[in-house]
C-alpha cells in the first residue's frame, strides 16, 4: 500500500486520511484501502404484496409483505384506527386533565394527539398547542390549566378569536395575538396565525419518490422504505437512488415464497443493511412531534428553503439518512457486514410524556430511558421473528444509537452484545453509577433484572459519535478553525452553565458532576451572585456563565477550550474542534467522539477532575512547539466532527427542487475531507476485521 494512505509518527500512531489513529486500531485502518476495491454484490428488490395494499394508509414493505402504517392506523392492512387522547386524568376539578404537552381545550386530533381549533371554527387545522387556549393566573403569567380561554379561542363581540382570525386582519389591523403561547408549533406551518404552509420534515425528503406527510413518506408506486429509496424493480439509471450504482445489471430470480428481482453490481465494503422497521418505531414519532424542532436537524420555511436546526440530537437523523443513501448500503442481508437498527430514540428523549400514549410514568417510574428501552426490546423481538440475521452472531454485528445523556448505560440486556453508538463513552472506570442531575435519565433506578449487569460503554465494540452541530458556513468561510497560536491570545476558554452560584444556573449540586462548579470556583472570570471571581482569575483565562453572542469567534481566539460534561455529554468537544481550539477534557474515565480509535494525545489535553486547581500550570507547561503541533492536528481532522455527507444530500435535493444553491450548500459541497459518517464507516470496518 502506498505511503499516501498512511505513515507512522514518532508516537506510534497511524496517520490515515489526515488524522492520527491509535496504533492498535490504526494497524487495521492502514488496510482500509481494501474498502476502496469494489466486490460483487447481489442486490434484491422484492415484489411481495401487502394486505389491502395498506389501504392507502401506509406503505408496503415488499421484502416482508408487511404494512408500515401512518400515524393513527395499525393492523396487517392498516385497517385499524388508533384513537390517541390529548388529555389525561380528566376530573371535575381538572376538566382538561393534568398538564401535558398535548393538553387540549379544543379539538383533539386523535391520530397525532395534536390540539387543533376544530371544524366548528373558520380555521380547523390551526393549532391550539399547549398554553395557547388557557387563561393566565392574574398578572403572574402562570398558566391556569383548569380554565380554557374560550373568548380568546373562539372570539366574542369585540374579538374574532384565534381560531377565526384572518391573517390579513392580523397584519392590516395590528390585532394582537397571544405570543409566544399561540405559536405554529406543529411542522409544516408558519406565520403569525399559522397561515403559511411549508414542506414538512421527512427522512431524506422521500427522495422525491413520494409525498411527505409530517414525517411519513407516502411512496409512489414501485417504491417503498422509510424514505422511498427502495425500488421493487430495477429502475432505469437516471431514476436510481444514490446507493444503487448506475451500472447495476438485472438478473430476475425467484425464491421460495418470495419473488424478487436481483441485480448484480460492484460495491465497496463494509456493506450495511438498514432495517425497515415498523412505523411505530420511526416515522410515527416524527408525525407525533408537538414541537417542530424536536428530533430533527432541519425544517423548511414558507419558500421550502432549508432551515438547519441547533438540535444536538440531530446526529441520529444525519447518520440514518447517510446510511440510507450511501454506497455501503445493501438490501441483501445475506451479504451484509453490519445491520443498522434505526430506532429514533432521540424522539423519545424530547417527546417523552408529551401525550398520554407516550407517558413514562407508572410502570416506568418517570424514567424515559426505561420507557424507551421497552421499545428497544420490541424491536429486538421484531427482528428475531422476521429476519434470520440476529442469531448468526447473537446480535454482535448489529448497531444501535443511544443518544441519552449518559449513552447506552440503560440499554436492555437482550441487545448489549450489539455495537452501541452514543455521545457518552463512560468506561465506568470511575463513574460506576448514574451521574446525571436529571432524574428522568437516572439509569440507577432501572430494575437490574431488566437492564442486566453491563457497563455503559465497551471501547472494544462501541463508538462515541459527535453530536450534531448546525452547519454554519461563516466559520468555514472565515477560516476560524485555521487560526494559528499567535492569533489566539486567550489561554483557556469555557462559556456555559456554571451551576447555582450564578444567575439562572442549574441548582442541582450534581449537575456536571460538580466539575463546572469547581472550574468556576478556581477560574471564574465573571462575578457570581456574591460578586466574586474565581480564586485564580487571570486575564487570559475566560470562564463565564452567561452565553456570549460571539461564542464561536471567542473559541477561535483561544488556544485551549474546556470540554466538561453537562447532565452527561455536552456539545463542547465539537465546539472546540470546529473552532480549531485544543480541547481540554475534564471528565475522568469518559471517552469523547472516536477516542477509542483516534490518537487523542496528539490533539487534546486531559486534566483530572481532582487536579482542576492546577489547570493553568498544566497548560503553561506545554511548550509552543507542542501547542503548534496539536493545533495542526485539529486543523487536519475537524471535518470528522461534522455530518457534511448528510448536509450535501440536502444541498443536492435543494438544487433539484428549487434550482438554487444557498451559501451553506456551496460551502458544504466544497468540503472534501472525511466527516463523522465516513469515519464511522472506516472504524466499523476495521473493528469487524479484528
Amino acid at each position: 500500500m502506498g505511503i499516501h494512505w498512511w505513515s507512522w509518527q514518532e508516537h506510534g500512531a497511524v496517520v490515515y486520511r489526515n488524522a492520527t489513529w491509535k496504533a492498535d486500531v490504526g494497524c487495521w485502518l492502514s488496510q482500509c484501502g481494501n474498502s476502496s476495491f469494489p466486490i460483487p454484490v447481489v442486490e434484491k428488490f422484492w415484489r411481495n404484496s401487502c394486505t389491502f395494499e395498506c389501504d392507502g394508509r401506509g406503505v408496503c414493505n415488499k421484502e416482508l409483505a408487511q404494512c408500515r402504517c401512518s400515524v393513527g392506523f395499525s393492523g396487517v392492512g392498516c385497517e385499524k384506527v388508533i384513537n390517541r387522547k390529548c388529555n389525561k386524568g380528566v376530573t371535575d376539578e381538572q376538566p382538561y386533565g393534568s398538564w401535558g404537552v398535548s393538553v387540549c381545550p379544543g379539538f383533539c386530533d386523535k391520530r397525532t394527539a395534536h390540539c387543533l381549533c376544530g371544524n366548528t371554527t373558520k380555521y380547523p387545522d390551526r393549532p391550539l398547542a399547549e398554553a395557547c387556549g388557557f387563561h393566565s393566573k392574574g398578572n403572574t403569567g402562570e398558566i391556569d390549566w383548569t380554565k380554557a380561554d374560550t373568548d380568546y379561542i373562539y372570539g366574542n363581540k369585540s374579538y374574532q378569536g384565534w381560531c377565526n382570525l384572518d391573517a390579513e386582519d392580523v397584519h392590516d389591523k395590528n390585532i394582537r395575538v397571544k405570543l409566544p403561547q399561540c405559536d405554529c408549533k406543529y411542522d409544516g406551518q408558519w406565520g403569525v396565525v399559522c397561515e403559511s404552509p411549508s414542506e414538512s420534515f421527512c427522512i431524506n425528503q422521500c427522495n422525491l419518490n413520494g409525498i411527505c406527510h409530517q414525517g411519513f413518506c407516502a411512496c409512489r408506486k414501485g417504491w417503498y422504505g422509510v424514505d422511498c429509496s427502495v425500488p421493487s424493480y430495477l429502475p432505469p439509471p437516471v431514476q436510481r437512488p444514490k446507493w444503487l450504482p448506475q451500472e447495476a445489471a438485472p438478473d430476475v430470480s425467484d425464491e421460495t415464497n418470495r419473488i424478487s428481482v436481483a441485480s448484480n453490481i460492484m460495491k465497496k465494503r463494509p456493506l450495511v443493511y438498514v432495517y425497515d422497521l415498523p412505523a411505530e418505531f420511526t416515522t410515527q414519532f416524527l408525525q407525533g412531534r408537538h414541537f417542530k424542532f424536536e428530533c430533527v436537524n432541519r425544517l423548511y420555511d414558507v419558500d421550502n428553503a432549508t432551515i438547519w436546526t441547533e438540535n444536538l440530537y440531530g446526529a441520529g437523523i444525519a447518520l440514518y439518512e447517510s446510511l440510507l443513501a450511501s454506497e455501503h448500503r445493501t438490501t441483501n442481508g445475506d451479504e451484509a457486514d453490519f445491520f443498522y437498527v434505526p430506532f429514533l430514540q432521540a424522539c423519545i428523549v424530547e417527546q417523552g410524556d408529551a401525550a398520554p400514549h407516550l407517558t413514562f410514568q407508572g410502570k416506568y417510574m418517570g424514567l424515559r430511558q426505561y420507557f424507551a428501552g421497552d421499545y428497544s426490546k420490541q424491536i429486538y423481538f421484531h427482528i428475531q421473528q422476521n429476519y434470520p440475521y440476529w442469531n448468526r452472531s447473537a446480535g454482535r454485528d448489529h448497531i444501535w444509537f443511544f443518544p441519552w445523556d449518559e449513552g447506552a448505560c440503560s440499554a436492555p440486556k437482550e441487545i448489549w452484545n450489539s455495537m452501541m453508538l452514543s455521545h457518552w463513552g463512560n468506561t465506568n472506570a470511575k463513574h460506576k453509577a448514574s451521574t446525571t442531575a436529571y432524574r428522568a435519565d437516572n439509569w440507577d433506578l432501572i430494575p437490574p433484572e431488566w437492564r442486566g449487569d453491563h457497563p455503559c460503554y465497551d471501547p472494544a465494540k462501541d463508538l462515541v459519535l459527535p453530536a450534531w452541530k448546525f452547519p454554519d458556513p461563516y466559520p468555514i468561510v472565515q477560516n476560524l478553525s485555521s487560526r494559528h497560536r499567535q492569533d489566539r491570545p486567550t489561554l483557556f476558554y469555557f462559556n456555559g452553565n456554571l451551576g447555582s452560584a450564578y444567575d439562572n444556573g442549574r441548582p442541582e449540586p450534581g449537575y456536571s458532576m460538580g466539575i463546572r462548579q469547581k472550574l468556576a470556583a478556581e477560574f471564574g472570570s465573571q462575578p457570581n451572585k456574591k460578586g466574586l471571581l474565581g480564586r485564580q482569575a487571570v486575564d487570559d483565562v475566560v470562564v463565564q456563565a452567561q452565553r456570549s453572542p460571539q461564542y464561536k469567534l471567542e473559541l477561535s481566539k483561544s488556544r485551549f477550550c474546556g470540554v466538561l460534561p453537562g447532565d452527561g455529554w455536552s456539545g463542547r468537544m465539537e465546539d472546540s474542534i470546529l473552532s480549531g481550539c485544543i480541547p481540554v477534557i475534564i471528565q475522568d474515565g469518559i471517552h469523547l467522539p472516536f477516542e477509542n480509535v483516534l490518537d487523542y494525545e496528539s490533539f487534546t489535553v486531559r486534566v483530572a477532575e481532582d487536579n482542576i486547581h492546577n489547570l493553568i500550570t498544566i497548560l503553561k507547561a506545554i511548550n509552543e512547539a507542542q501547542v503548534d503541533s496539536m493545533l495542526a492536528v485539529v486543523r487536519g481532522l475537524w471535518q470528522r466532527f461534522t455530518y457534511h455527507y448528510a448536509v450535501k444530500l440536502e444541498a443536492n435535493r435543494q438544487k433539484l427542487k428549487l434550482n438554487k444553491e444557498d451559501l451553506w450548500a456551496s460551502v458544504q459541497n466544497s468540503l472534501t475531507g472525511d466527516d463523522a459518517f465516513s469515519t464511522f464507516i472506516h472504524v466499523r470496518f476495521s473493528l469487524s476485521d479484528q
